[in-house]
């Protein structure tokens, strides 16, 4: 953490725009305020310290009527570049974050996803534990971290020397990498 505020692209007057962020913390107990958000104000927290914007932040129940709303809303809404969700990926039957991530991304980035759970593991070995989902819906990353405050910590030291360059490539206009022009001998 602390490298300094990715924030591309430009804003008003070539002022760069800080990464905006949605926080979805996916909690039973939570929900019904029997269990403090310490995973979510872990993401709070470092969004504050990088600079980033927190547009959104809710804590729903394990439901995934409750979830994919919300991920839909957010990600077409234009208003985030990253949907980070904490919690729900575990192997419990109301774990369901996984499965509403899914029914929501266009893209999945596999890649990612077990990057997060690769990094996870040189902390502990029960990251392989966590089923999350990573995926891009429209212009908007979507990471499910795990709910644990570790696993956050772990996941954002991942995500964020890549965020910058993720928002580029998500960006409108952003460069392709268009195939080579066939050859016609």
């Amino acid at each position: 953490m602390g490298r300094g505020t990715p924030t591309t692209p430009s804003g008003e007057g070539g002022h760069p725009e800080p990464v905006r962020v949605a926080l979805l913390t996916v909690s039973d107990a939570g929900s019904r305020g029997k269990r403090e958000d310490r995973s979510g104000d872990e993401v709070a927290r470092w969004c504050q310290v990088e600079g980033y914007r927190l547009v959104h932040r809710e804590l729903v129940p394990d439901e995934t009527s409750r979830i994919v709303p919300l991920l839909l809303d957010w990600a077409d809404g234009g208003e985030v570049d990253v949907i980070l969700t904490t919690g729900g990926t575990g192997f419990t039957s109301r774990d369901v974050t996984p499965e509403a991530t899914r029914a929501v991304v266009e893209r999945p980035a596999r890649g990612l996803a077990e990057a997060l759970v690769r990094h996870g593991e040189t902390s502990t070995p029960f990251a392989v534990l966590s089923r999350g989902e990573v995926g891009i819906r429209g212009r908007t990353l979507i990471v499910n971290l795990p709910g644990s405050t570790g696993g956050v910590r772990d996941g954002i030291s991942l995500l964020e020397p890549l965020l910058a360059h993720v928002r580029e490539l998500l960006a409108p206009g952003a460069v392709s990498h268009d195939p080579p022009e066939e050859s016609h001998e």
